[in-house]
């Protein structure tokens, strides 16, 4: 119990030593023993790749889960030492309602046809994502937090050490001087200054101790960069495989849903635009060839409307002497009644417009069937 009493005096006595040097240090009033120019940059060295390591680190979690709610979980889960629960992406999710509309629209139907290859390619999109952010996880952030929560903690536990034993050493050489300043004064202080030398050179040694043991953490920085660099250069090829995927994918989806450019050609009064309405990208713009439209025949005087009065006898229809396209049809269609002709994806037929014709329809024939036929079904050729 005495042991434990004069402990906890003693480590009291140490710390306000130690205060008592820390503020007359910071008022002027004390000498303090200062580290050498190499040791002062391997200080800030550390400093700044424990001050942009934690910033590069948040913001890589930011890029890989933008929701801050999922990253306080992940964080709670981690910290529990628990397995984080598998997140649907938003690319799956997103396939998910596809699917599901698709199946409420009809998957037979053009729009339900696509809504499922463009949810197919969202759910693989989703798929890459998942790979990605598991794999730059493990091979950026891991070792990214190993070195604030592993290295950075035992150097800032050193160097606290180091300060402390800088604060006991700066004591112990004013007080050898208070001795000398006093010895000076009267002989009967020599003991005094004998015993404050022999406290000096123990509080160097341990002094000179632990700064070469600090001196060694901190040289091994140079390591955490090493290691930090083959890490990023292995985060970089997970993000390129990543977006070479997603490339990919969408150019195989482009091509399943053929060129919605000439798709929509010939639309032109609609009151909705057509998707290819959007404007692409410069480079997708480049590459796509101008598709003319098809000329609509002028009405001439005399020869009765029928198109624009809703009722079309296909046997009375006859081709203009020019303005006819070949045209290949994307999907199936089936006739609602005799004036519309059912197409077969993939078939070649020829088209044409007549005057006052609703535009989203244009005159299909194949063979001696002719009729009407939409225009979204439909790839115009030049």
């Amino acid at each position: 119990m005495d042991f434990n009493v004069k402990k906890l005096a003693s480590d009291a006595g140490v710390f306000f030593s130690r205060a008592m040097q820390f503020t007359e240090e910071k008022l002027g009033q004390a000498e303090k023993t200062e580290l050498d120019a190499h040791f002062e940059n391997l200080l800030a060295r550390a400093d700044c790749t424990k001050n942009w390591t934690e910033k590069i680190l948040r913001q890589t979690e930011v890029l890989l889960q933008p929701n801050p709610s999922a990253r306080v979980e992940e964080f709670l889960y981690e910290k529990l030492d628990r397995k984080v629960p598998s997140r649907v992406t938003n690319g799956e999710l997103l396939a998910q309602y596809m699917t599901e509309a698709a199946n409420d629209f009809g998957p037979g139907t053009p729009y339900g046809k696509t809504l499922i290859k463009v949810g197919e390619t969202q759910r693989r999109l989703g798929a890459a994502e998942r790979d990605f952010i598991h794999s730059a996880s493990i091979n950026f952030l891991t070792p990214l937090r190993n070195f604030l929560e592993g290295d950075w903690r035992t150097i800032s536990k050193e160097r606290r050490i180091l300060q402390n034993r800088r604060l006991d050493l700066d004591a112990c050489k004013a007080r050898l001087k208070k001795a000398k300043a006093a010895e000076a004064k009267a002989a009967l202080w020599s003991d005094e200054v004998e015993k404050a030398e022999h406290e000096l050179r123990l509080t160097q040694t341990e002094f000179d101790r632990q700064a070469e043991v600090t001196r060694l953490l901190l040289e091994g920085i140079s390591s955490t960069h090493v290691n930090h660099l083959r890490c990023l250069h292995e985060f970089v090829e997970s993000q390129t495989n990543y977006y070479a995927q997603c490339y990919q994918y969408m150019l195989d989806l482009q091509k399943q849903l053929g060129r919605f450019s000439g798709t929509f050609v010939g639309n032109t009064e609609s009151t909705s635009p057509p998707p290819a309405a959007t404007s692409p990208p410069a480079v997708a713009t480049a590459t796509l060839p101008a598709v003319p439209t098809i000329p609509v025949v002028p009405t001439i005087v005399g020869v009765p409307n029928t198109v624009a009065e809703g009722v079309l006898n296909p046997n009375e229809v006859k081709p203009p002497a020019s303005g006819t396209r070949k045209a290949r049809v994307l999907y199936d269609y089936e006739a609602a009644d005799s004036t519309e002709l059912a197409l077969l994806a993939d078939e070649m037929i020829t088209v044409y417009s007549l005057p006052g014709m609703d535009p989203d329809w244009l005159i299909g024939e194949r063979g001696n069937q002719k009729g009407k036929v939409p225009v979204t079904y439909l790839e115009l050729l030049s």
